[in-house]
């Protein structure tokens, strides 16, 4: 039995039990192995159809004496020589493993850096971009920590950022995001150079992270805010420090204690994992360091020039003129060109391997 052969067997036993009541978590499995393999099967299936066709262009072309219509055969036979080897990278990029975090989703952390109260506020714009990207995807993003300053930037703010491959579709924008604008306290006009530093992490399972409770400190507080409805009058906020690390991690954007303290164990587990990462070195390169860029999180990755509409993304040498687009959340016109970047770069790597 060749490959597309087992593969289509595959995809009509997931169809089977797909329609049979399964527990929520297999299903969830089933569905993300059907979207993988069902489109194998498709280009799989093309690519022999024109394997087929090309089989009996050639057989016509040695029997064909008429010139004119060895000419349309030679024609053809180029072009579905052209459409199969397109079809065959299709194939490769398609049986590339997948990155088991990628489907999980994202915990996020901006913070504002050189650049004062403009770099505050471009943080906010950083936060506003990837909540209008999340709207578009159907993500759902909760506050788990913010710092706002009273010009409405932030100094920092922590979110998890909640829907399939969330963390796939947002891997790439941890590092340094620079802007070059006039800012609006500037009188005299003068173009200003500020930053931001986005970290992202994959949310941590359960079962990647064992975390002893007797590790945790917990303790509670109230919660501040910008004024009126938003002051917590309850000690709601809870700041959990992990004594063996000292990684503190703050929630204060629930009014329940209890949903306060969830959500800064969800952030807690994610910064552990990504500590246990970043303490094997030698796996960390193969697992953490993307082909784009370093991977390195004072990397500078962008820079959003005002003057010039343009975004410039540093590790592909993309410019693209619609800076207001990707701040207004149409940020996969840099997304998919890194995605697709990678795909290249991890091919390459394979066939050097090979």
């Amino acid at each position: 039995m060749n490959n597309l052969e087992k593969l289509k067997k595959r995809k009509a036993e997931i169809e089977l039990k797909l329609a049979s009541p399964l527990e929520e978590r297999e299903r969830v499995e089933l569905l993300r192995e059907y979207k993988k393999i069902t489109p194998l099967v498709e280009k799989m299936e093309l690519k022999q159809k024109k394997e087929k066709e090309l089989s009996d262009i050639i057989q016509l072309l040695e029997e064909e004496k008429d010139e004119e219509m060895q000419q349309f055969l030679e024609e053809e036979k180029h072009k579905l020589e052209k459409d199969i080897e397109e079809l065959d990278m299709e194939i490769k990029k398609l049986l590339l493993p997948e990155d088991p975090d990628d489907v999980k989703n994202a915990i996020v952390e901006i913070r504002a850096g050189t650049g004062g109260d403009e770099a505050a506020l471009f943080a906010a714009d950083l936060f506003r971009m990837y909540s209008k990207y999340a709207e578009k995807k159907g993500y759902k993003i909760s506050i788990t920590d913010s710092h706002p300053t009273p010009l409405g930037g932030f100094k920092e703010i922590t979110f998890i950022v909640e829907g399939p491959y969330a963390y796939r579709n947002l891997k790439y924008e941890s590092g340094v995001h620079r802007v070059q604008r006039i800012p609006q306290t500037e009188s005299g006009g003068r173009i200003h150079t500020s930053s931001a530093s986005v970290v992202v992490l994959p949310e941590a399972e359960d079962v990647d992270v064992e975390i002893n409770p007797d590790d945790l400190k917990i303790e509670t507080y109230r919660a501040g805010g910008p004024g009126g409805q938003h002051v917590n009058m309850t000690d709601s906020a809870v700041r959990i420090t992990h004594i063996p690390t000292g990684i503190v991690v703050t929630c204060q954007d629930e009014r329940s204690q209890h949903k306060n303290k969830a959500k800064a164990l969800r952030i807690l587990r994610a910064r552990l994992k990504d500590l246990e990462l970043r303490k094997r070195e030698s796996e960390l390169r193969k697992k953490r360091k993307s082909f784009i860029g370093s991977g390195d999180r004072s990397e500078k990755i962008r820079t959003y020039n005002f003057p010039q509409g343009r975004v410039t993304d540093h590790r592909i040498n993309l410019t693209v003129y619609r800076l207001d687009d990707i701040l207004d959340g149409e940020l996969d016109l840099v997304v998919e060109e890194l995605l697709k970047a990678e795909e290249e770069a991890r091919l390459e790597s394979q066939k050097n391997i090979q």
